[in-house]
This record gives C-alpha cells, sequence and structure tokens, in this order.
C-alpha cells in the first residue's frame, strides 16, 4: 500500500490518468475507515491520496455557498454566517472536509429540521475517469432505463430516511452523493444556505434510557410534527456523559440523559406552548437553557472521548450508525438496552428525533469479537424492520461485511453498470461498497 499526498488538481489528474487504484481522503475524520490500521489488513493493490491540501476558496453566489477543495464544516460555517446565512448541516465534527461529507452523504444533527445534505446540494464538479471536469446539477433527474427503474423502486421505501443501504440515483448529484468517491473525485459544491437566525438550545434532563425510556419515546412521538419549528433533536445519554470532565457537565446532570433541541428565537413560545407545556412525563425544572458555544462543545466532545478512549485501549471503533422507521423507534431502544447487558462499557447518542442513534461499545482487546458478534445481530434485526444500518457515516472498509445482505441483483446491477460507464478503469476506490458481489 502507497501514500501520497496531492496538492493540486493538475497532480490529481496526473494520478487518475496513471490509473492506479486509489482511495482519495480529505481530512482523514472517517469513522469507516481506520487509516491507523490500513497496513494490517489484508494486502491491498491500493494507493491512499491524501487530498488535504488542495488549494480552497469559499464565496457566495447569491444564496449558495461554493465551496471550492477540502474546507471545512467549520469554516464553511464561519464564512456563510459572516455573509448573513448559515449552512444547514452540522456534522459533529466540524473539522471534516466537506467535499468528504458529500462522499459519504453526511447529514448531522440539523437534518431534523432542514432535511438531507442530499437535499441542500444544489450542484457539483468533479473529475471523472479521464480526469475531464464534469458538473452535475440537481435540477436535472438521471435518463432512465429499467435497470435503474427497478433500483428506484427499491428506493422507495427509504425516502423519508436520511439515508438508504443504498445511495437514491434520482437526479445528477446523486451519483456523487453517498458513493464514497467510487464513480469520481469531487472538486467544487455549491450548498444551499438560510437565512442566519437566533437560536435557541433547550435541554430536557431525563432518566437514563436503558432504565426507563418512557419520557424519551414521549417526546419522540411529539416532535416528529414539528419540523418545521424545530432543527434539531439530539441525545446525549448519561453514560456518554460520564465520558467528559465533570467541568464540562451542565450543574445537575451527573446520571442523566440530555435531549436538546436548537429552536429559532422566534418559535420559542409556539415551541414552549405546543411542546414543552404539554409533556407529561418531563417537568419544568427538568428543562434548561445553553448558549450555543457551550452546546456545540458539548456535543463534540462526546464523540472524541469515545475514539480517545478506543485509542487508548487499542481497539477499533465498534458503534452503530442505524436508523429505524418511527414505528419501530421504540424496538431499536429495547434493542439496545439489550445490547448493553453483554459486559462491555456502552453508551449512545445522536439524532434522537430522526431515530438515528449511535450506540457505542467501548471495549477490552479481548471484549472485541463480543461486540461484533452483537453488531451483526443488530443488523439482522435492522434488515428486519426494513431500516438503514448506516443513515450518515457511509460504509468504507469498517461495514463492509454488514451491507451485502441489503443487496439485492437489483442494487448490484445498477452498481456495475455505474461503475462500468463512470469507472471502467476500477481507479476510484475499487474496494468499497459499489463493487460487493461483482
Amino acid at each position: 500500500m502507497k501514500q501520497i499526498n496531492l496538492k493540486t488538481i493538475e497532480q490529481i489528474k496526473d494520478h487518475i490518468r496513471a490509473g492506479a487504484p486509489t482511495l482519495y481522503t480529505g481530512s482523514k475524520t472517517s469513522t469507516v475507515i481506520p487509516f491507523e490500521k490500513m497496513a494490517s489488513l489484508e494486502p491491498l493493490d491500493l494507493v491512499i491520496a491524501d487530498a488535504s491540501g488542495l488549494p480552497q476558496a469559499m464565496q457566495m453566489d447569491g444564496d449558495l455557498l461554493h465551496i471550492t477543495g477540502p474546507v471545512s464544516w467549520k469554516d464553511a460555517k464561519a464564512f456563510a454566517r459572516s455573509k448573513g446565512r448559515d449552512i444547514m448541516t452540522s456534522p459533529t465534527e466540524e473539522l471534516a472536509a466537506i467535499v468528504a461529507g458529500v462522499a459519504t452523504s453526511c447529514t448531522g444533527e440539523r437534518c431534523f429540521g432542514h432535511g438531507t445534505l442530499r437535499s441542500q446540494v444544489h450542484k457539483l464538479k468533479y473529475l471523472d475517469y479521464q480526469a475531464q471536469e464534469k458538473e452535475l446539477s440537481s435540477e436535472r433527474l438521471l435518463n432512465v432505463d429499467e435497470k435503474l427503474a427497478r433500483y428506484q423502486e427499491s428506493y422507495k421505501p427509504y425516502s423519508s430516511f436520511k439515508n438508504a443501504p443504498f445511495p437514491r440515483f434520482e437526479k445528477e448529484t446523486d451519483l456523487m452523493i453517498g458513493t464514497e468517491g467510487q464513480l469520481g473525485f469531487v472538486t467544487e459544491v455549491w450548498l444551499k444556505t438560510t437565512k442566519l437566525e437566533a437560536l435557541t438550545y433547550l435541554f430536557l434532563k431525563l432518566p437514563c434510557w436503558d432504565q426507563d425510556d418512557r419520557a424519551h419515546l414521549e417526546i419522540f412521538h411529539k416532535v416528529q410534527s414539528m419540523r418545521g419549528l424545530i432543527s434539531a433533536c439530539e441525545l446525549l445519554d448519561a453514560h456518554c456523559l460520564k465520558c467528559l470532565e465533570v467541568e464540562d457537565l451542565p450543574l445537575g446532570c451527573e446520571g442523566k440523559d440530555l435531549i436538546f433541541l436548537e429552536i429559532r428565537d422566534t418559535d420559542f413560545e409556539e415551541v414552549y406552548e405546543t411542546l414543552l407545556s404539554k409533556l407529561e412525563l418531563v417537568s419544568e425544572d427538568a428543562i434548561f437553557q445553553m448558549n450555543a458555544n457551550a452546546c456545540h462543545a458539548l456535543r463534540m466532545k462526546v464523540p472524541r472521548a469515545v475514539f480517545e478512549r478506543n485509542s487508548k485501549m487499542g481497539v477499533t471503533k465498534k458503534g452503530t450508525d442505524v436508523q429505524v422507521g418511527a414505528a419501530d423507534f421504540s424496538k431499536l431502544l429495547a434493542y439496545y438496552r439489550e445490547m448493553s447487558k453483554i459486559g462491555v462499557d456502552y453508551n449512545l447518542f445522536g439524532h434522537f428525533g430522526d431515530a438515528h442513534l449511535h450506540f457505542n461499545f467501548m471495549p477490552t482487546k479481548e471484549q472485541e469479537s463480543a461486540c461484533q458478534e452483537k453488531l451483526k445481530s443488530l443488523y439482522e434485526k435492522i434488515y428486519d424492520w426494513s431500516g438503514s444500518p448506516f443513515a450518515e457515516h457511509g460504509i468504507g472498509f469498517l461495514k463492509k461485511p454488514f451491507i451485502a445482505k441489503f443487496y439485492s441483483a437489483t442494487q448490484r446491477e445498477l452498481f456495475h453498470s455505474l461503475k462500468q460507464i463512470h469507472d471502467p478503469n476500477n481507479h476510484f476506490f475499487p474496494q468499497g461498497f459499489m463493487s460487493i458481489g461483482q
């Protein structure tokens, strides 16, 4: 395996023309590519091309944020806000590159009120297998043949999900969104933005979900009709808060789960009257506010603490990225409760309002295999519930053993066809999920 740094678009083009099988990276923040352990995987004829050094640029094109190169979500948010606009995707890891987020179709915590990243990409540019620059628009649909028609029909049960087990492939831009760089190299993205408005962050203290989830389920079902008023609805459970330093915790939250809501100030009274004052299992003294900076800092510290713990233990992340339909959310919580009983440290956090939570085992080296087996059983349940096993962070290398069952001949045939058309030299991440079964 060879690792290289590519710092100009011309170097990228030359490398594409050379044809070596390549995985392009933008920030090495992926949770599904074990960069630190790539050398220990089975021998791969693969080049790891670090494109994080490419030139970066940002500008507003009307209400669209035009980014070029590996601009981070943090920098993009600051730039948009300096122009009176706001981006609508908010990944936990703000140092990740937006172009990498497009490749995995990341969604972050604001998907609840603003929709998916897929719906926010207006257009993009990419380099094809001949190193030629192409432009794709979300306003143009893909040409539908019989094979694509069958595929699109198979996607319909997942149309309300953040991401299905397989990409959407409806609009032109879908060729690059969620395909993990397997059909081309994204160079520029135009993102839709929204008006910058003052926001309030409300926190609700609840009993830990693994002991009593009745309040959680009450909140979950009541917020489903409030996506126009609530931008984000997130969970940080008592176990993940224990990973943090005491001084990082809000007062009085020890041993409690926290659900927080991001609300426009102008909608606060309506949210209070419609939701908060109507909750039967959450008292008013269990609700408090936090400023935006403190809220984001708390939210980001949790997954980073999990990563640091795993690094110290020398283990690869054993976490979930599943989403289920609203009707199956109580089943998901119940199954996570079963997973918590195998004697391994764990926590739960994530995109509560979307029924999309990250359950994380924090094992020792000796406990890794038991966790892996439990994850296998979870994905069997997700398949039975017609859920999505990987709704945000992609599949990469780590999740490939779990995804194959979710693909029928319908998906595999279209993947094969698209790779033949857009990557006939098998240059772009040939070990990715689109090559399963080929």
